[in-house]
C-alpha cells in the first residue's frame, strides 16, 4: 500500500469524525451555519500554520489563479454546513452512505472525461460494477435503517 493511500484512508477515517463533531458543536450552539464557521476558523489557522512552517505560498500566485478554482471553497462549505445540519436528523451513517455515492459518482465523470486536469480513467465495466454495487449497498443500508 503506497503513502499516498495511508494517507487519504486516515483521511477519510476523518471525515466521519468531523461531521459527528461539527453536527454536536452545531447542536451545542443551534446554529449548523455557526459551527461550520468556526470549523472553517480553526481550519484555515491550521492551513496558515501549516504552510508558514512549510514555505512557499505565494499570495500573488493565488491572486493570478483563475477565478473558477475558487469554487472549491464554496463546494467544501456546502458539504460542511450540510453534514452538520442533516447528519443528526437523518443519522451520521446515512449521511455518509450518500457523501460516498456521491463522491464515487463525481470521481468517476471527472476521471473519465480527465476534468480539472485529473488523470484520464475510462469507465470501464467493473468500475462500473462498483458504482452499482455501492449503489445496493446505501439502498441496503436504507433499508435495513427504516426497520
Amino acid at each position: 500500500m503506497s503513502a499516498y493511500a495511508v494517507v487519504m484512508f486516515l483521511a477519510g477515517l476523518g471525515i466521519p469524525v468531523l461531521a459527528a463533531l461539527n453536527a454536536a458543536l452545531g447542536r451545542h450552539l443551534e446554529a449548523p451555519f455557526g459551527a461550520s464557521m468556526i470549523l472553517f476558523a480553526v481550519a484555515f489557522l491550521c492551513c496558515v500554520i501549516v504552510s508558514v512552517l512549510q514555505g512557499g505560498f505565494s499570495p500573488a500566485k493565488a491572486i493570478e489563479a483563475p477565478k473558477h478554482l475558487f469554487l472549491a471553497g464554496c463546494l467544501v462549505a456546502f458539504y460542511v454546513v450540510s453534514i452538520t445540519y442533516v447528519a443528526p436528523r437523518f443519522g451520521l451513517g446515512n449521511a455518509i452512505f450518500f457523501v460516498l455515492l456521491g463522491q464515487l459518482l463525481s470521481a468517476a465523470v471527472i476521471d473519465h472525461f480527465g476534468l480539472f486536469n485529473a488523470a484520464e480513467t475510462r469507465l470501464n465495466a467493473m468500475r462500473v460494477a462498483g458504482l452499482l454495487v455501492m449503489a445496493a449497498g446505501v439502498w441496503l443500508t436504507q433499508v435495513a435503517s427504516a426497520k
